[in-house]
């Protein structure tokens, strides 16, 4: 499996996108740094915060479940 093939990384990205958002957008909305997103997205970390991940959930308006399954 590649690291972008990671679900946390696939269903980010496409939160993200269906919502319009750059990664920049995201990171400013989730109260996170903008390389959080990135190294999320890139499949880099792979095991993010409990509170990074509410934050992301928050800002994308999903539950931190539709982020990671």
């Amino acid at each position: 499996m590649s690291k972008q093939e990671y679900p946390l990384a696939k269903n980010l990205k496409k939160l993200r996108e269906k919502n319009g958002l750059s990664q920049d957008r995201l990171a400013k909305l989730a109260d996170v740094a903008n390389n959080t997103i990135i190294k999320i997205e890139q499949g880099e970390n792979i095991n993010p915060t409990l509170d990074t991940l509410k934050k992301v959930a928050k800002a994308l308006e999903v539950s931190v479940d539709d982020l990671i399954k």
